[in-house]
């Protein structure tokens, strides 16, 4: 049967629509699929939460780790040699200025000084006696003057004679605590040998050293404050503070001098020591968001302008209840509160408000 020149056609139509649709379906199916594939290879943003943290002017200190130093500690030694007649003060005990620490026996210094006395008086009457008769011719000027040389010269043997007596009584130089007292009655001292140790509290004095980051911060003579490890807090300001760092770490050494009028403080205690420095810009973060760069450095993650992550390096200014504050950041700042540890710099993320 033979097909008319009309029906071929039509017959053709038929099969080029159906073909057209099985491969629009084919490649219809395939289209999605390569969609979702693609939307899952794409990177999404990260959602982080931000809190906008102003910059305010803020009193900042230098804190430094340090402890407690006596003001002044003197070996207190004998002027003169003798045998340990006595130890009056008792060791560990506050003495004033002038107590007698370790006495020697006196021995002949008595009597040399009573000889003295007692020549001095002869010469004094010897003296008397030559300006009586000078007066009268008698006695020639010259005569006037080698008697009162001699009264000079017994005048001078008589202090001697009483300082030498004097000596041994070995003082306390100032006000402060007897300590580590190496004599007993009966020991036997010469010249320069020590009795004990007196070291001076009120004031005290306490020291530490500065990183050479911070050593310019502030100066001699600014107000500082010590909290030692029993917690008492003392109060004073800035003795010294080096000018030549030490060569082997490279900081400074700082002197603090506080009262200490009840002796509370001793010396050896460990402190921190707060300088105040001034007043510089800050903000305050809370303190989970400081984080560490891949150098190490320790800082905080904020949000640019363009919604991605940048990193600050950042100097811890002080601790409180509500947070840190910190220098180191620039004017109004959006830091990453909630999964700073999970962004890095450069990356984009979304911001949700922190709580």
């Amino acid at each position: 049967m033979r097909l008319k020149s009309s029906t071929v056609v039509a017959i053709g139509l038929i099969g080029a629509v159906a073909l057209f649709f099985i491969i629009g379906a084919l490649f219809g199916a395939a289209r999605p699929k390569e969609a979702r594939a693609a939307a899952k290879s794409a990177p999404q943003a990260t959602t982080v939460q931000a809190k906008l943290t102003p910059e305010v002017a803020h009193e900042y200190d230098v804190v430094l780790r340090g402890r407690t130093e006596s003001a002044r500690t003197v070996a207190v030694a004998s002027e003169t040699a003798g045998v340990v007649a006595a130890t009056p003060a008792v060791e560990g005990a506050f003495v004033r200025k002038g107590a007698t620490l370790c006495r020697l026996e006196v021995n002949a210094r008595q009597a040399t000084l009573d000889q003295a006395k007692a020549d001095l008086r002869s010469r004094e009457l010897t003296q008397q006696a030559t300006v009586e008769l000078a007066k009268k011719g008698y006695r020639s000027q010259t005569q006037v003057l080698q008697s009162q040389a001699s009264l000079d010269s017994a005048s001078a043997a008589v202090r001697q004679a009483e300082i030498a007596l004097d000596q041994v009584n070995i003082r306390a130089p100032f006000d402060g605590v007897f300590t580590n007292r190496n004599v007993e009655v009966g020991s036997y001292l010469s010249p320069g040998q020590t009795c004990g140790t007196v070291i001076e509290l009120d004031p005290i004095l306490i020291v530490g050293d500065v990183p050479e980051t911070e050593a310019g911060q502030f100066a001699v003579g600014a107000p500082a404050v010590a909290t030692l490890v029993s917690g008492e807090k003392l109060s004073g300001k800035v003795r010294y503070a080096a000018r030549d760092a030490d060569a082997q770490t490279r900081t400074y050494h700082v002197e603090v001098i506080a009262q200490n009028p009840r002796l509370t403080a001793r010396s050896g205690l460990s402190a921190e020591i707060r300088i105040r420095a001034g007043v510089g810009p800050a903000h305050l973060v809370p303190v989970s968001a400081l984080v560490l760069d891949a150098a190490g450095r320790q800082g905080v993650r904020f949000v640019k302008a363009d919604q991605t992550v940048g990193f600050a390096p950042v100097t811890v200014l002080e601790e409180t209840p509500e947070g840190i504050w910190v220098r180191g950041l620039h004017g109004p700042t959006r830091v990453i509160t909630v999964g700073q540890s999970y962004v890095g710099e450069g990356q984009r993320v979304r911001v949700a408000a922190a709580n």
